[in-house]
């Protein structure tokens, strides 16, 4: 869990910053399209903001991969991948909007939200046993 807590938190700090400090071009890289109305760049930033709060818990909990903090951590970003994956699948099928970084972050959540799965198991595994 450890190692999962740790790279997640990187991933999700690291594209809070970058949508904090610029979220027109990395909305364009995900979905082909920038962000142009400043209410689309203020949605942007607070997004920034939400993924940099939730890659700094990742972070501070890293070190408490045994307790029932990691595990609610890890149970709440399987909740977020699972939300990513539908909604940027839905994107590109429902909505057929493509950018280069669709794809690629589909993919990178679906093996997180497979992870987290694992995690949670091996966690209740080990409580129960």
């Amino acid at each position: 869990m450890k190692t999962l807590l740790t790279i997640t938190a990187v991933i999700e700090a690291g594209t809070g910053v970058a949508l904090a400090i610029a979220p027109s071009p990395v909305v364009l890289v995900l979905l082909g399209s920038p962000l142009e109305k400043p209410a689309g760049l203020v949605i942007g930033r607070i997004l920034g903001a939400a993924l940099f709060s939730l890659g700094t818990a990742c972070w501070l909990a890293r070190h408490d991969a045994q307790g029932r903090t990691a595990a609610g951590l890890v149970a709440a970003m399987l909740l977020y991948n699972i939300a990513a994956v539908s909604l940027l699948g839905y994107a590109r099928v429902g909505l057929g909007i493509s950018g280069a970084g669709l794809w690629p972050g589909v993919i990178l959540h679906l093996a997180l939200a497979v992870w987290c799965v694992a995690c949670l198991r091996i966690a209740r595994r080990n409580v129960s046993g």
